[in-house]
């Protein structure tokens, strides 16, 4: 059987088929599972199966496959979302702000923002001892840091990597 290559539209979207969603959302919800048991699932065989997975690693839309670790039975109980504001030097060199914090491995998750603030951090660490630390030794003496917000999450409602396919 052929299959269509992916066909990305104008908004960059990679448009898929049935089969297709039905994969990732299986991927998504335990991507350990064997092309056989994923196969079964969603309705094909193993064969044309992988051939769909094998396509969309290739075409960039599954990006790697990772394993979820809790971060608490490994030490990090603390929760922190940092929003960071750049003085006018700073927002000259977002590149290099971006590159220091992709060293930083308590940082999980960075993003730029419009508004008042530049960067939203996600970060962890073992107590809120290691986040001073962390803020006072490594974070807040980034070139360009005029500002730093941080906010401690107190509980976990909902935490999820799964996208709604």
């Amino acid at each position: 059987m052929i299959y269509p290559t992916l066909c990305y539209n104008v908004d960059n979207m990679i448009d898929l088929d049935n089969f297709e969603r039905k994969i990732l959302r299986e991927l998504q919800r335990d991507a350990s599972q064997t092309t056989a048991q994923i196969a079964e699932k969603v309705g094909l065989t193993p064969s044309p199966c992988w051939r769909r997975i094998d396509r969309l690693e290739r075409e960039g839309l599954i990006r790697k496959r990772v394993a979820v670790i809790d971060r608490r039975k490994v030490g990090l109980n603390a929760h922190v979302f940092a929003q960071v504001k750049l003085n006018a030097h700073g927002r000259a060199n977002l590149d290099e702000f971006s590159e220091a914090i992709r060293g930083f491995p308590e940082v999980l998750d960075a993003y730029v923002l419009m508004g008042t603030m530049d960067f939203m951090l996600r970060i962890v660490a073992k107590d809120i001892d290691a986040y001073e630390r962390f803020f006072f030794e490594r974070l807040s003496k980034l070139s360009g840091v005029q500002e730093i917000n941080s906010t401690v999450a107190l509980s976990e409602i909902k935490s999820t990597n799964e996208l709604p396919i």
